[in-house]
């Protein structure tokens, strides 16, 4: 029987007796072994093999247990220690831990004693070793995001995140918008982690989850006596986010009296807490947020116009995930390792390819938070190597075989016609996405306008006139 993949255990103590019977019990456990009569030669062991366990007496001739513990924390080695003595007192246990010792048994004991320490240190260091490799793994993932966290390699996102790293150096108030689920904190969070105020507070507020009653309380603060129950001073977040950055998700769901409220803090830079009657300097930067078309609510009176132009100092639109096809694969990679990681799955390796056609073939209306749920999910129920089209939701992979364009990739071996299958239906997602807009249509899919055109007149869809309008 091979001893390669099995724990080895070196056994140092002085008794000759003592050592053929721990050997002839571990060996019979499925454990390999060597054995030293001191603690010298037991050191010299540890240097030249690759230990996973020591049992060490305490009391041997020319290097004791303790003078052992001291030499081993001088040199490299992985191997838990533990201890055994038969003058065991408590005083003798503590030194043997304060020196670096596992565990401490006393002589004589039973061979179970023995065994279920060995196991217990054994289940220690394999927890120990995940642990390491878990932190080593999201370190690895924090390295691949980029701004604020973001993954992307699209060349839409680049000219976001390169706006976005430029207006980070100023105090500009930033007005971020796109769909729900496309990362507006994220950016947020960028910006300020990229600017002069990033020692200080970044403080987010969805402005629609906080009741219209307590919402001025929480941002501007209150004093004693204000209202029932403000039995003393409290500082809103506008005071608490002083010098630094506040975020005001859903901007669109602030109530009309807040709206003017909100317009004199940017005017002015001081706040006035509820019930008090005078005002105080804050120095805070805004960035706001939404996934409304807020210059449409101007033009319908449910939003001020004053207040959207001093918030729309900088728009940064972020573009749905529909339209960030590319970043699809990248983001499905960072998802899978970062919960394959916190799952403890590490087995599982990416995406069958059927799997990954139904990503790139849904239409993500709740964009990447949705694409995060979706592969949370299919994590915890794959059980191969590869997440299986099974493991995803049913609207994801419900489609008939053959009903999208991309399915023919699945029989065909000819590498021309999967580019003209790919650029077909890339072509027919950006129009749709467009209106039809070639113009928008060609820029979304990184092309120039005459290519797009030829393209279309090749496919038969439409006419490769230049229309006014596009012009």
């Amino acid at each position: 029987m091979t001893t390669t993949n099995l724990k080895l255990v070196l056994v140092i103590d002085d008794e000759e007796n003592m050592r053929h019977m721990l050997s002839y019990l571990l060996k019979s456990e499925g454990y390999a072994v060597e054995v030293a009569a001191n603690g010298q030669a037991g050191l010299e062991l540890l240097e030249n093999s690759a230990i996973d366990f020591v049992l060490c007496d305490i009391r041997m001739p020319k290097m004791d247990g303790v003078a052992f513990l001291k030499a081993v924390a001088k040199v490299k080695h992985s191997a838990v220690i533990i201890m055994m003595s038969a003058y065991g007192t408590v005083d003798t246990a503590i030194e043997a831990l304060k020196q670096g010792a596992y565990d401490f048994i006393s002589k004589p004991f039973k061979n179970d004693e023995i065994i279920l320490t060995l196991k217990k240190a054994e289940e220690r260091e394999r927890l120990r070793k995940e642990n390491i490799l878990l932190k080593k793994r999201l370190a690895g993932l924090e390295k691949k995001a980029g701004f604020g966290g973001i993954i992307s390699k699209s060349k839409v996102m680049d000219a976001v995140l390169l706006l976005a790293d430029k207006v980070a150096q100023h105090s500009t108030t930033v007005l971020i918008t796109g769909e729900s689920g496309t990362g507006k904190e994220l950016i947020a969070r960028g910006i300020h982690e990229r600017s002069p105020r990033a020692i200080k507070p970044f403080l987010a507020v969805n402005c629609g989850s906080i009741p219209e009653n307590l919402l001025e309380s929480e941002l501007f603060g209150h004093v004693r006596g204000a209202f029932t129950g403000a039995d003393q001073d409290r500082k809103g977040l506008f005071e608490e986010a002083d010098n630094g950055t506040l975020f005001l998700d859903e901007i669109g769901e602030l109530p009309l009296s807040m709206q003017v409220k909100l317009l004199r803090v940017l005017q002015e830079q001081e706040i006035r807490r509820l019930g008090a009657t005078a005002s105080r300097k804050v120095d805070v930067r805004i960035i706001a947020a939404t996934a409304r078309n807020l210059a449409k609510e101007v033009q319908e009176g449910s939003f001020r116009e004053d207040l959207f132009y001093r918030l729309n100092v900088v728009n940064i639109h972020l573009p749905p995930l529909r339209e960030r096809l590319s970043d699809i694969p990248l983001l499905s990679e960072y998802f899978i390792d970062k919960f394959s990681a916190s799952m403890n799955r590490s087995d599982v390796e990416g995406l069958a390819p059927k799997a990954l056609q139904g990503l790139l073939v849904y239409s993500w209306p709740g964009n990447i938070r949705e694409l995060e749920n979706v592969l949370e999910r299919a994590i915890l129920l794959t059980e191969e190597r590869l997440i299986q089209p099974e493991n995803l939701p049913e609207m994801l992979v419900g489609r008939k075989e053959g009903e999208h364009p991309l399915s023919l990739l699945l029989d065909i071996s000819s590498i021309k016609k999967g580019r003209e299958i790919i650029d077909q239906w890339l072509i027919e997602r950006a129009m749709v996405a467009t209106a039809g807009n070639k113009s928008r249509a060609a820029e979304l899919l990184e092309i120039s306008y005459p290519f797009l055109l030829s393209k279309l007149k090749q496919y038969g869809g439409e006419s490769s006139e230049i229309k006014e309008d596009e012009m």
